[in-house]
């Protein structure tokens, strides 16, 4: 497929800065993609959406302040954006470096509460490994970048983080420490929601994806299957699996997924026969029509960037990719809030 294809045009007016409040009274579009049908609702309307026994699966990652802004030795300001601790008892981290050209191997880094890291290695332009000159364990030392570190949100914001980001930016379901980036589609629930959707007896069935920088990273190549994702670390539950492959088995019971990054975990850890397995591993599935879906029935997803690999991923499951586009044109014309923050769909 063209990358051109995924493609659209909106006003940046419609970029969402902040979330909705309270959050469950953002937009909700409804796409019954079969019938190609589109309602206008709002998240707490969901539940209407759901029946006794069908599965819900969320992303219970929990996005970690990542950016931490210090100096080099020379009093240079820099800006590191942690990825993913290569070895926490030793304080070794996979790091990126801005600007990259004033971290150098054997560097000495400075951050604030006195907390300082020498530079290891440079696998590549901008990636650094770094270890942290701290005495205490790697908890410890979570507990020190919570304090000291920043929130990164998405950089089409275009603001600053705010302390009001450290509670927005996190879904109710988050209680794994790893991703840099939020499930947005998570961030609409409520308390009230999840009270009412299991009145209605709907089973939620919590997954692990540590969401990686690369959920930014835009697709440089016109044919879209020559594009290459970034690894992504998941845990399934053996619980987990075994609630879904029973709804799999169950035709009445309908399994939604929250999240284009808990699709990614399902389709990427199913047996030759359907089914789900449990286990943790490392995904770097690109879903793009057109797709098989093994666990997937139905999405809740955000509004996504033109031309992004969620947009595409979307546009598989909705099964029409100019369809899902004429999805996207109602929502600008409707005014939906978009992306991150932005108001949610529902694909049935």
């Amino acid at each position: 497929m063209k990358l051109s294809q995924f493609t659209y045009n909106y006003p940046k007016e419609l970029i969402a800065r902040h979330p909705a409040t309270p959050r469950d009274h953002a937009r909700l579009m409804v796409v019954h993609a079969k019938e190609r049908r589109i309602e206008h609702r709002h998240v707490f309307d969901l539940p209407t959406y759901f029946s006794k026994g069908d599965v819900m699966v969320v992303n219970n990652t929990k996005v970690f302040p990542a950016r931490l802004l210090g100096e080099n030795e020379r009093g240079a300001k820099i800006e590191i954006f942690l990825l993913r601790p290569i070895n926490p008892a030793t304080h070794l981290w996979d790091v990126m470096a801005a600007p990259a050209k004033k971290v150098q191997i054997g560097g000495l880094l400075r951050f604030e509460a006195g907390l300082t890291a020498e530079v290891i290695d440079k696998p590549s332009d901008r990636s650094r490994t770094i270890r942290f000159l701290f005495e205490g364990d790697a908890v410890a030392l979570n507990d020190l970048i919570d304090q000291i570190g920043h929130i990164p949100i998405p950089p089409y914001l275009k603001r600053p983080d705010e302390e009001s980001d450290k509670t927005d930016y996190q879904t109710i379901f988050a209680s794994e420490r790893g991703a840099v980036a939020a499930p947005t589609a998570g961030l609409h629930f409520t308390p009230e929601i999840i009270q009412k959707l299991k009145e209605k007896g709907v089973i939620t069935a919590p997954l692990t994806l540590h969401v990686g920088i690369g959920t930014f990273r835009s697709v440089e190549v016109e044919e879209v299957e020559q594009h290459r994702m970034d690894a992504e670390m998941f845990i399934i539950r053996p619980e987990t699996a075994e609630v879904i492959n029973e709804a799999v088995q169950n035709p009445e019971r309908r399994i939604t997924v929250i999240g284009t990054t808990a699709v990614r975990a399902v389709e990427s850890n199913v047996t030759p026969a359907g089914a789900l397995k449990s286990g943790m591993g490392w995904t770097d599935k690109f879903i793009y029509p057109p797709y098989d879906f093994a666990i997937t029935q139905r999405l809740m997803t955000n509004f996504h960037m033109p031309e992004s690999t969620l947009l595409m991923l979307v546009s598989a499951l909705a099964g029409d990719v100019d369809f899902m586009l004429h999805c996207y044109k109602t929502a600008v014309k409707e005014s939906y809030r978009l992306f991150s923050y932005g108001d949610a769909m529902l694909i049935v």
